[in-house]
C-alpha cells in the first residue's frame, strides 16, 4: 500500500477581518433600469451569462460570462444588460474590507478580472454562498463567513493583477493618523510617499481614502493646515510676510501669497489690514 504525506507549511497571511452582508442572484428584464449609485461597502460580481457593461465613475467596462467585477466601497458604479443577451449574475455585499488591483504602480478601486478557466473553483463558492443564504439552516452565517474568506483567498491567488486587501478599519485609523501627523508637522517638509510608508497605505489609495475621511487630499489638507495657521500669524504677530511663509513650511514667499488669495479670496497683507480694523 503508497503512502504520501503532505506537510502543510502555514503563510504570513493574516486572518481577513470582512464580513458578509448579503448574497443576490439577478437577472437583466426589460424593465430593469439602474441608475449610478454608491455602497459603503465592496461588492463582488460574477456574470454566469449574458454580455453587459459595468459603468465605474468614468470607466466603462464590458463583461460577459465568467467575468468578475470588484467594485470598492463609496465608488459610483451601476450596470447595464444586451437586450439579445440579458446579463445575469451574483453579487456578494461585502464589510469590512477593501480589494485593490494594483497595475503599473497605480491602484485601481475597481477591476475586472476573468474566471473562465477557473470556473469551477469560484462558481462552487458563490453558488455555495447562495445556497447557505437563502436555505438559512443551522450554523448557515458560519459556514456562510468561512466560505467568504475561502472564496477572497482564491481570487487573490487566481487573479493575474496583484491585489492588495485592505481593511476599513485600518483605513480610518491611518487616517486618523496622517491627519494628527500633519496637523503637529505641518511646517515641516512632507511630501505624499512619505505619508503613505509611514500610514502603510498605498500613496493612491491614501488620496481617495483621506479625501473620503477629511474632504480634501493629504496634500490639500496641509496647504490649508499651513494657510490657517498663516491667519493666526497674520493677526497676531508683526512678522513679515516672508517670515510667515517660512514659519509655515512655505519656503516660496510667491507661492505663499498665492496660494492664500486662492483659499481667502485675499492677499496676506489684506487680510492682516481687515484683522487690523477689526480690533
Amino acid at each position: 500500500m503508497g503512502n504520501t504525506q503532505y506537510e502543510i507549511n502555514y503563510s504570513t497571511l493574516s486572518k481577513i477581518n470582512c464580513r458578509l452582508l448579503y448574497v443576490t442572484r439577478a437577472r437583466f428584464d426589460t424593465d430593469w433600469h439602474s441608475i449610478m449609485h454608491t455602497h459603503p461597502f465592496t461588492e463582488l460580481f460574477y456574470v454566469l451569462q449574458g454580455k453587459g457593461r459595468f459603468h465605474v465613475e468614468d470607466r466603462m467596462l464590458d463583461v460577459s460570462e465568467d467575468d468578475l467585477v470588484i467594485v470598492n466601497s463609496n465608488i459610483n458604479h451601476t450596470e447595464s444588460s444586451k437586450d439579445e443577451s440579458p446579463l445575469e449574475y451574483i453579487v456578494l455585499g461585502i464589510e469590512g474590507i477593501s480589494i485593490l488591483a494594483g497595475d503599473s504602480g497605480d491602484v485601481q478601486l475597481s477591476s475586472l478580472h476573468n474566471y473562465e478557466d477557473y470556473k469551477h473553483e469560484i462558481l462552487f463558492f458563490i453558488k455555495t454562498l447562495l445556497q447557505e443564504a437563502s436555505n438559512k439552516s443551522d450554523y448557515y452565517d458560519l459556514i456562510s463567513q468561512n466560505l467568504l474568506e475561502v472564496l477572497i483567498m482564491n481570487i487573490i491567488r487566481r487573479t493575474k493583477s496583484e491585489l492588495i486587501i485592505e481593511t476599513s478599519n485600518k483605513i480610518s485609523h491611518e487616517c486618523a493618523y496622517v491627519k494628527q501627523y500633519l496637523d503637529q508637522h505641518f511646517s515641516e517638509n512632507i511630501n505624499l510617499d512619505e505619508l503613505a510608508e509611514m500610514s502603510y497605505i498605498n500613496k493612491y489609495y491614501l488620496v481617495h481614502t483621506f479625501k473620503k475621511y477629511s474632504g480634501m487630499t493629504p496634500i490639500n489638507y496641509l496647504n490649508y493646515k499651513r494657510l490657517k495657521e498663516a491667519c493666526m500669524l497674520l493677526k497676531t504677530t508683526n512678522h513679515s510676510i516672508a517670515q510667515i511663509a517660512n514659519i509655515i513650511g512655505m519656503s516660496s514667499q510667491s507661492y505663499f501669497a498665492q496660494s492664500f488669495k486662492k483659499q481667502f479670496n485675499m492677499s496676506p497683507n489684506e487680510y492682516r489690514k481687515q484683522s487690523s480694523e477689526k480690533k
